[in-house]
This record gives C-alpha cells, sequence and structure tokens, in this order.
C-alpha cells in the first residue's frame, strides 16, 4: 500500500521528497489544493472515502500518516 500512496504522491507533486520528510503540512510542502487531489486519488484508488473531519494536518503530515489514514477508511 505505501508504494501505491508514494506513485500517487508523486504524481500530483513530483518536485516533493515524500519519504524524506515527515511535515509535509507543518512545513508549508503541500498545500490545499494538493491535499484535495491526493483525497480524491485515494479514494479512487482505494475505494474508500476520506470525511472531513479527516483532513487533518496529522494525516497528512507524513506519508505513514497517509497510510494509516487510508487503513482507518477501509476499517
Amino acid at each position: 500500500m505505501k508504494e501505491t500512496v508514494l506513485d500517487i504522491l508523486k504524481g500530483v507533486r513530483s518536485d516533493v521528497d515524500f519519504e524524506g520528510t515527515d511535515k509535509l503540512i507543518d512545513d508549508n510542502v503541500l498545500e490545499s489544493l494538493d491535499i484535495v487531489a491526493i483525497v480524491g486519488e485515494f479514494n479512487d484508488e482505494f475505494d474508500i472515502e476520506i470525511s472531513v473531519e479527516d483532513l487533518t494536518p496529522e494525516n497528512f503530515n507524513s506519508v505513514d500518516a497517509m497510510v494509516e489514514l487510508i487503513k482507518n477508511a477501509q476499517a
């Protein structure tokens, strides 16, 4: 799953080192439009529905946090 998430992230922002960054939101690496695109891709790829309540910085600061978000949405 992590590789798929990385592929999606690199498709949205190929200029970012997602594996070497764990403060993607806190350091303003990702912007709101990036998050919208990422959520759309996650919803389509994993057949989930990420809710508005899940759109918190903690859920998008790192690849691992996004993987956890997806796992929780699938449960």
